[in-house]
């Protein structure tokens, strides 16, 4: 059976020249980098060369980088490395688990939190930030586009916000990395998160920046590795494959790569529109990242939807998650203010560079029978969204 796959934003496959990139140094380079003998120094100049192609992809110096074991990591250790008793926290509705969660465990450490809320469309009003500015406000964390519709944040406009108040910004800029241009001077951000295989870079790998001169304490005590702000012994392979994951996609940005992708997102969604009545696009009005389309399929469950497209061989994301057996709607599409039953219904296709016009051919081909026969056997009220 034929395979499409369109969930990129949940994690993509390594590049072939990733993964050449990254061989040598599982058996033959596989010294440790805090080594002073031949074998760790090989490994440290490897470490280093990789730190200078993620800076150059954020437009940062080198020592800004640290490396860490994904977006989650990077995440919780820009808000727990930064934030103590009293101090003021905002952020968004719509954010990744990885800030929700840690936000609201900072919450119960007597950290207070304001959460934005967010327009129709899925964006951030930066006037909000403005307003929730309080004096013990520390930390500003807003995602620079969201996991789910792609919708672009203001995150620039925020950056000066924050700077103009004297807070710290981070930006967890996980789905944002190799689909937009990165720079952390034009951001204004203090830190910035990066998940390395949503990149094409392995699994297990990721950074965050830390702008020169921001006091942040660690989540692990040890060696002094990083600069003494990640203690462990680097993961040679994975960050050599960042690194040059980081590279590739420094010159998609350039190339027409994105552009390209962006094309192929388009036809499969007026494609899925025009064959398909009673779907939508969220977020359909504001800028979003290039391969992202979030759409629902009124009077079907959305997990149902998955399940028989992957049957099918394509495999998508549903908009919705299962917890403790029972499916509950997003938090992001409902913070929207879609109805449950709408929500519970969209679905995320997400493409990379490895996808085709074939592969918008044929996820076209089976979409529509997919939705048609989820509605002839679905129990879902067709006069009922709420």
């Amino acid at each position: 059976m034929r395979r499409v796959y369109m969930d990129a934003n949940a994690t993509t496959p390594l590049l072939p020249e990733v993964l050449e990139a990254m061989r040598p140094y599982f058996i033959e380079h596989f010294g440790n980098a805090s080594s002073i003998h031949q074998q760790g120094q090989q490994a440290r100049a490897a470490v280093e060369q990789a730190r200078e192609s993620v800076a150059a992809l954020i437009n940062c110096r080198p020592a800004e980088i640290v490396f860490t074991s994904g977006g989650t990591e990077s995440d919780n250790m820009a808000l727990f490395g930064l934030l103590s008793h009293g101090d003021h926290l905002i952020t968004s509705s719509i954010e990744h688990h990885a800030v929700l969660h840690a936000a609201e465990k900072l919450r119960d450490r007597n950290i207070e939190v304001t959460f934005l809320p967010v327009s129709s469309e899925g964006v951030i009003d930066p006037q909000d930030v403005r307003r929730a500015l309080r004096p013990n406000t520390k930390l500003i964390s807003i995602m620079m586009a969201n996991n789910e519709t792609g919708a672009i944040q203001p995150v620039s406009e925020i950056g000066r916000i924050a700077a103009e108040g004297d807070v710290l910004f981070h930006t967890d800029a996980v789905q944002a990395a190799g689909k937009l241009p990165l720079d952390v001077h034009t951001l204004r951000c203090d830190l910035l998160s990066i998940s390395g295989h949503k990149m094409h870079a392995p699994q297990g790998t990721g950074v965050l920046y830390v702008r020169r001169g921001t006091q942040l304490e660690p989540l692990f005590f040890g060696g002094a590795h990083e600069r003494q702000r990640r203690a462990g012994t680097e993961n040679l392979p994975g960050i050599v494959g960042l690194g040059k994951a980081a590279e590739i996609a420094l010159k998609t940005l350039s190339d027409g790569t994105i552009e390209r992708i962006k094309a192929l997102r388009d036809r499969l969604e007026q494609g899925i529109l025009a064959q398909i009545e009673g779907a939508g696009v969220n977020s359909r009005n504001v800028a979003r990242v290039a391969n992202t389309t979030n759409i629902y399929f009124d009077n079907l469950e959305g997990e149902a939807l998955v399940i028989a497209l992957d049957l099918k061989g394509l495999c998508t994301s549903g908009g919705s998650a299962c917890a403790s057996g029972a499916t509950e709607p997003s938090h992001v599409l409902t913070a929207m203010g879609l109805p449950p039953a709408r929500a519970r219904a969209s679905l995320r296709f997400s493409l990379s560079k490895l996808n085709c016009e074939d592969d918008v051919d044929f996820a076209l081909e089976v979409v529509p029978p997919a939705v048609a026969r989820l509605r002839e056997l679905s129990p879902v009220n067709a006069g009922t969204l709420g």
